[in-house]
């Protein structure tokens, strides 16, 4: 069976997010799916398979972590994307069923894959207590993002800010569904990217994410709102880092990047 690592919101190998992605004809049992995604060990594994012609959708595709099963997940979507149209098994727009809706990835012309995705509903909360001294920081703003993704949402003061960082991962735990989502606008917009972010999400197993294509989905209306603009860039300012272009069209936000298959294996249990 074949397994490959492709990595995410980059254009160039070691960059981005990893992904492992498997092309299925069913799915197995669910603790086959999960003692994969250890083995894997990248913040996600996507397991894709073909649906009959006619339906509202071509692939069924689930995501995990190496500790659970997610609802939603940019960065493993595309790579499942490019996989399917690098080795032709899926041509044009692909529809793909998943616990958060059909998702959309559309190939562009110059290499890219977008995303369709639902926008997060962002809901003001007042700051946790506690949640400063765990992130190292003073919070501007906080919101919850909604069901699909449980994020905590926090503005900080600058971009410095968010690179500093140094959070309390177990600390954090506590504190949302998934993780916590911090963010700043960008010091210096003529470098490409308009707001800058990092994702610590400690409760499925991943410190700290490369990066998140479903925080965009929050991240997308707070700064649009901010900025006065629906079409965006955004900076995941990890150690590997990567840049995600975002559009808000209301209730759907679009995300897109490229991608690169860095391995193609063989998988044999």
């Amino acid at each position: 069976m074949r397994i490959r690592i492709v990595d995410a919101f980059t254009d160039r190998p070691f960059a981005g997010n990893p992904a492992g992605v498997l092309l299925l004809d069913s799915f197995p049992g669910d603790a086959w799916l999960q003692n994969v995604a250890v083995e894997v060990n990248h913040a996600e594994t996507a397991f894709t398979h073909p649906l009959p012609a006619g339906g509202e959708a071509d692939w069924a595709l689930r995501w995990f972590t190496p500790t659970t099963e997610v609802a939603l997940c940019g960065h493993a979507t595309l790579a499942a994307a490019h996989v399917l149209h690098t080795t032709g098994a899926h041509r044009g727009p692909v529809r793909f069923t998943t616990r958060s809706g059909v998702l959309v990835a559309t190939p562009g012309d110059d290499g890219s894959i977008t995303l369709d995705f639902p926008t997060a509903p962002l809901t003001p909360v007042a700051a946790p207590n506690g949640v400063a001294e765990a992130l190292g920081a003073e919070p501007l703003a906080t919101f919850d993002t909604g069901p699909n993704t449980g994020d905590l949402l926090i503005e900080v003061a600058d971009e410095r800010t968010v690179l500093g960082l140094t959070p309390d991962h177990n600390a954090l735990a506590r504190y949302s569904k998934r993780g916590i989502i911090t963010t700043a606008r960008a010091e210096d917009p003529s470098r490409g990217y308009d707001f800058v972010s990092r994702c610590f999400f400690p409760n499925v197993g991943i410190d700290e994410d490369p990066v998140t294509g479903s925080a965009h989905t929050a991240l997308a209306p707070f700064w649009s709102e901010r900025l006065g603009r629906t079409t965006l860039t955004g900076l995941q300012a990890s150690p590997r880092s990567g840049l995600v272009r975002t559009e808000l069209r209301g209730e759907r936000t679009l995300l897109t990047g490229h991608a690169v298959t860095v391995v193609d294996g063989e998988l044999l249990a």
